[in-house]
């Protein structure tokens, strides 16, 4: 059926799937909105609540196009520490408590260390949350199709929220879709906004996805399964080299290193690979990220000793 001006910017089996999916996972009650993907999502919200010069508290380390987007609007970061299981609690605090107005945190897959909000650390977040009722808490859930760790939601703890859900890791970055639910005043902004831009998100890509899930094009259970087997036998391989390594979900392993530029050169040198920390960085000690999405069992255990060889002995180091 052709879609016309004034019709509904949602596809109604789209939103009846996805909501059942975020009751599951225990996401708040709230309208839905599409976006064009997590950080069109992230952006949106952002510029529906806070102006330049405002402070957000950011992951450190964290999603580099995250903290381009904050400095693109002329907003300004507050650095929040992070280790597997999410962000720092007490990091939170402090930052919420020098006026922070904001607080994204990347549920699960976070990019670049994997780290995974856990059920505890989720407690201790909403708790410093609710301390602080007006901040406005944005989570980005674009792992979800493609890990095999349980979502622990942080919202609801404050007044306004957001959580972001995308379908591009496990479906294919073409389809710029992620769906976007929060409190009635954030998403209604988040619409009206879009209104004023590009509309809406194609209804024809919205039931793509739809026919996607309903398909079972992807088996996103062997999928994180897969992922989780590459990540673990790096991991694995870097530990008994005496190399500390983290990454409890998602695509990328963190490896903690004291030269990024030297260890980025001589893995090169050797045919591999790795991004620089200084991309997801504010004042996190340097690092390498390892993608994994691609790793065969066979290279394994050679990336794990070009990346030992690269660094020299070293005794282990966290990133938190």
């Amino acid at each position: 059926a052709p879609v016309m001006y004034g019709d509904t910017p949602v596809e109604p089996e789209l939103a009846r799937i996805a909501r059942a999916g975020l009751d599951a996972d225990g996401v708040p009650d709230g309208p839905l909105a599409v976006v064009s993907g997590a950080l069109d999502g992230v952006e949106r919200v952002l510029a529906a609540h806070l102006k330049p010069g405002d402070t957000v508290a950011v992951e450190d380390p964290g999603w580099g196009s995250t903290l381009d987007l904050v400095a693109a609007l002329g907003l300004r970061t507050a650095p929040v520490g992070v280790d597997d299981e999410g962000p720092y609690a007490e990091d939170v605090r402090r930052a919420l408590g020098a006026g922070a107005r904001a607080l994204i945190v990347t549920d699960r897959a976070q990019n670049p260390t994997g780290a995974a909000v856990s059920a505890a650390r989720a407690r201790a977040l909403r708790s410093v949350l609710r301390e602080h009722p007006e901040t406005l808490l944005i989570e980005d859930d674009h792992g979800h199709g493609i890990v095999d760790v349980p979502l622990h939601p942080l919202a609801g703890a404050t007044r306004h929220w957001a959580l972001v859900r995308s379908a591009a890791k496990a479906y294919g970055p073409d389809l710029r879709l992620a769906l976007l639910t929060g409190d009635a005043v954030t998403v209604d902004r988040v619409r009206g906004r879009q209104r004023l831009g590009p509309g809406w998100v194609s209804l024809l890509t919205q039931r793509a996805l739809v026919r996607l899930w309903a398909d079972g094009a992807v088996d996103t259970a062997e999928v994180a399964a897969a992922y989780g087997r590459r990540r673990d036998a790096l991991i694995g391989a870097l530990g008994r080299r005496g190399v500390a390594a983290y990454g409890r979900s998602g695509m990328n392993v963190w490896v903690p290193v004291p030269d990024e530029t030297g260890a980025v050169a001589r893995l090169l040198h050797a045919g591999w690979a790795v991004a620089p920390g200084a991309r997801f960085r504010v004042s996190a000690p340097p690092g390498i990220r390892v993608t994994v999405s691609t790793l065969t069992e066979g290279e394994t255990e050679a990336l794990a000793e070009a990346i030992a060889s690269a660094l020299g002995p070293a005794p282990a180091r966290s990133y938190g």
